[in-house]
C-alpha cells in the first residue's frame, strides 16, 4: 500500500509538473506552426486553381511575412512582399512600398495570379517540383536577392516540412 501511494504521489508530482509546463509548451508554439496550421486550407485551395505546390505558396508566405508577424502582414494583410499602393500615409503617418489588401487571403489569391502571369507558369503549371518552382520564381525577378532568396524559401520549406 505505502508503495502505491508513493507511486500515486510521484504520478501526481509528475502530471503537476506537466500542467504546469504544457501552457509553456504550448506558449512555446511556433509562430511558422501557427501560420501553417491557419494559412495551409487557403494555400491547398489555391494550389489546387492555380497548379502552384501548397509548399511553394506556404513557404514564400513564411519567408516574405516573418509567418504573418511582419509590419507588412499585420498592416496591410502582405504576406508575399508585393510591391504596390497602401493607405498607411493616411492612417498612420507610415510611408510603406508594399501593397495592402483588405483580407489575407487577397494576398495569397493576388500572390498566384501574380506568378500565373509569369513567362514559366504555363510550363510549370501542376508540376510537383518544389525546386523547380522555386528556381524559375526567384529567375522571373520575384527577390532582389534571387539566389540568397531561394536558399531561404527552400530552408524555410524543409524547415517547416511543408
Amino acid at each position: 500500500m505505502h508503495s502505491i501511494m508513493q507511486s500515486s504521489s510521484r504520478f501526481t508530482r509528475s502530471a503537476g509538473l506537466v500542467f504546469i509546463l504544457l501552457p509553456c509548451l504550448l506558449m512555446a508554439q511556433t509562430p511558422p506552426q501557427r501560420f501553417v496550421t491557419k494559412f495551409r486550407p487557403i494555400a491547398d485551395s489555391l494550389s489546387a486553381v492555380y497548379g502552384i505546390p501548397t509548399s511553394v505558396i506556404l513557404g514564400i508566405s513564411m519567408l516574405e511575412s516573418g509567418s504573418g508577424t511582419s509590419r507588412n502582414a499585420r498592416m496591410l494583410n502582405n504576406f508575399f512582399g508585393i510591391v504596390g499602393k497602401n493607405n498607411l500615409r493616411r492612417t498612420h503617418s507610415i510611408t510603406s512600398r508594399y501593397k495592402q489588401y483588405a483580407t489575407e487571403i487577397e494576398s495569397f489569391v493576388d500572390f498566384c495570379r501574380l506568378i500565373s502571369r509569369k513567362r514559366f507558369y504555363p510550363s510549370l503549371k501542376g508540376n510537383k517540383s518544389i525546386q523547380q518552382w522555386v528556381r524559375s520564381i526567384a529567375a522571373a525577378g520575384y527577390s532582389e536577392a534571387p539566389v540568397v532568396w531561394q536558399q531561404r524559401v527552400m530552408s524555410t520549406i524543409r524547415k517547416n516540412r511543408l
